[in-house]
């Protein structure tokens, strides 16, 4: 899991241990983004040196993409086009 709502992220803090089982793994993560790491990654994408795996890109609603994802067709990421305003 990454990010959720804070409830969610309580609960992964406090109860990872017990919740972890089968394949199965809960664990916690904090990380604080610092510029000079944010800058390389950015020239990373930049050059091309690393890509995104992009499995869709559609102009579906959130709410779509959502049930496409939790549907487990999602080899990457699913991208939603936003028309501009």
């Amino acid at each position: 899991m990454v990010g959720g709502a804070l409830p969610q992220i309580f609960k992964a803090l406090l109860f990872g241990r017990l919740l972890s089982f089968g394949s199965k793994k809960i664990k916690a993560l904090s990380a604080k983004a610092n510029p000079q790491d944010l800058a390389f990654v950015a020239n990373l994408l930049e050059t091309g040196a690393i890509k995104p795996v992009i499995t869709q890109r559609s102009p579906r609603t959130g709410r779509e993409a959502m049930r496409y994802l939790m549907q487990g067709h999602a080899a990457g990421k699913v991208v939603v086009q936003v028309a501009p305003e």
